[in-house]
């Protein structure tokens, strides 16, 4: 009879082989405890989701005036982040395009400009994969005492007002009275964050929302996502917490593709010793279950356009600093046109077939 080597006696394990599966238990577990500390989260949740995705962006021109001589447009042009990496597969255009950056915040800008114009319509696509990759920072509270340098040159600039987000004594007096007993920023800025959620409706009805007018939003206390995020970010500069805007397009979360009906936009606030912290309030509002997840989190399915309010864009417009930059924008003969429509197309890869996937 052959000696089984592996398994000597019935119901036996050598020594060997507990002694491995114990140091590999004990490894797991100080993994384990190493994600929590340093990541915030367990170990195996801490694995961000990912989605990838091809993305479309479709603008066409139409009925330009006859005696039009020149005709200038910027498209929003997604770039490499942190947490979504975007690939060009093509732009179609009738005429030669250049990509630049605006001066302020380094938003990727596709432009275009046509002189002697022949045709009274034009249409330019531009297509990208995306891979976007979920975004947690919830950390702060094991970080935040270890002296990390706070080095972002654009602190100041986040800190600073906006047309449609002063922090003028009105708005200081409601921040401090939502902040008031908290001495933290953190503790601020989740403050700021209940409030928001707790007394704005997402509500798109009549005039005056998506503008991102604090005043507006906090008379009427409803508008939809860019309302919800122009009182947290103004009250979180207006208590001395820097705060940034990011708009994009949102996507459904079950996979597939269609069309999408318009943008989203989101937050992030700043905990010295610590670095950037995601916001999502209107997300949080709409979905409840989700609150404590939107408060140090962006899930995967968006993709981020630009970031920053008051554009002046690369090369400059003849118009005043845009609101926010997600939609194009045409000047023709150096005045604002309007008739242009667009069109946001999404395909998720795992939707495609092999053989379409280049």
């Amino acid at each position: 009879m052959k000696r089984n080597i592996l398994n000597p006696r019935r119901g036996s394990i050598p020594a060997t082989l507990t002694n491995m599966k114990t140091r590999i238990a004990c490894i797991g577990v100080c993994l384990a405890i190493i994600c929590i500390l340093f990541l915030g989260v367990p170990a195996a949740t801490n694995a961000s989701k990912i989605r990838t995705f091809e993305f479309t962006y479709i603008v066409e021109v139409n009925d330009l005036p006859e005696d039009a001589k020149q005709i200038s447009m910027w498209l929003p042009y997604p770039k490499n982040e942190e947490n979504q990496k975007v690939t060009l597969l093509r732009i179609l255009s009738p005429y030669s395009t250049n990509i630049y950056k605006d001066n302020e915040y380094g938003n990727s800008i596709l432009y275009l400009s046509a002189v002697n114009l022949e045709q009274r319509s034009l249409k330019v696509e531009m297509k990208f994969r995306v891979k976007r990759y979920e975004y947690i920072r919830r950390a702060y509270e094991q970080m935040r005492l270890q002296g990390k340098n706070d080095s972002d040159p654009m602190l100041r600039r986040w800190l600073q007002p906006d047309r449609f987000v002063p922090t003028d004594d009105r708005i200081k007096k409601l921040a401090e009275e939502v902040v008031q007993g908290k001495i933290t920023d953190i503790g601020k800025a989740r403050a700021i964050y209940d409030y928001v959620i707790d007394n704005m409706t997402y509500d798109k009805s009549g005039t005056g929302w998506g503008r991102g007018d604090i005043n507006y939003a906090c008379d009427v206390r409803r508008g939809n996502c860019t309302d919800f995020h122009a009182i947290f970010i103004g009250f979180c500069r207006a208590v001395g917490i820097p705060a940034k805007f990011a708009i994009g397009f949102p996507l459904p979360a079950e996979r597939g593709h269609g069309e999408i009906a318009g943008y989203h936009c989101w937050a992030e606030f700043y905990l010295k010793g610590y670095g950037w912290v995601p916001v999502d309030a209107s997300e949080a509002y709409k979905d409840p279950a989700m609150k404590e997840y939107f408060f140090g989190a962006h899930d995967e399915n968006r993709v981020q356009f630009t970031i920053g309010r008051d554009i002046v864009l690369n090369p400059p417009q003849n118009a005043k600093p845009l609101n926010y930059f997600i939609y194009p924008y045409a000047e023709v003969d150096g005045k604002p046109f309007s008739n242009v429509q667009s069109k946001f197309i999404f395909e998720d890869l795992a939707m495609k077939r092999p053989a379409e996937i280049k």
